[in-house]
């Protein structure tokens, strides 16, 4: 089927490390089955053989992002297959890459395709530090929680609202712990004072 010069539609069953590549025609005939190990230059390479402007999909999950801006650059038409869209596929007795692959293709084919939106890259760095630094804020929050937790757990009553606080500090500086405990309290405030710095 490598002469085929119809419309191809390409399902891609995306992994961190290897992805498979299944290539159909409009009425679901498959072409190509390729298991590659990701980088740009070996899936243009499949890609150059779906002919002209193919309609691609791949599932919207870890990594999707170096793929679809391949993609794009050398011309093909990139869906992005909503996860939780296509979580039926769980249900199915067999489940395997291959399978996925074609099952996003044959969707995406019959029109029937859970598609999510593709930020351009612009959106996706703004995303990318909104996220980083709602995690820094998570494990800062985290670090403070077991600062109240060694203080309460050691019988340490604290009388001001803001424990890291200038009050608050100065509380800890003079506050006398178990020896179990100190290690953990230390740490925990290294936490805090590093995530300050670097969340703002």
């Amino acid at each position: 089927m490598s002469e085929y010069d119809g419309k191809q539609f390409v399902g891609i069953d995306l992994h961190r490390r290897r992805s498979v590549i299944v290539r159909m025609t409009e009425t679901g005939e498959r072409l190509e089955t390729v298991r590659i190990v990701n980088n740009a230059e070996r899936l243009t390479s499949v890609m150059a053989r779906a002919g002209q402007a193919p309609e691609v999909v791949l599932e919207a999950t870890y990594g999707w992002y170096w793929a679809v801006d391949a993609l794009i650059e050398m011309g093909a038409s990139i869906h992005l297959a909503h996860p939780l869209g296509v979580k039926a596929f769980e249900y199915r007795r067999v489940k395997n890459d291959e399978r996925d692959a074609t099952d996003l293709a044959d969707l995406l084919r019959m029109g029937r395709l859970p598609e999510a939106w593709i930020a351009p890259p612009v959106t996706r760095e703004l995303r990318e530090l909104v996220r980083h630094r709602a995690k820094l804020v998570a494990l800062r929050s985290h670090c403070k929680a077991e600062i109240h937790a060694v203080l309460a757990k050691c019988g340490v009553q604290v009388s001001m609202t803001d424990l890291f606080g200038v009050a608050g500090t100065e509380l800890l500086t003079r506050v006398t712990l178990p020896v179990g405990f100190q290690k953990s309290a230390r740490c925990a405030d290294l936490g805090v004072k590093l995530l300050r710095v670097r969340t703002g």
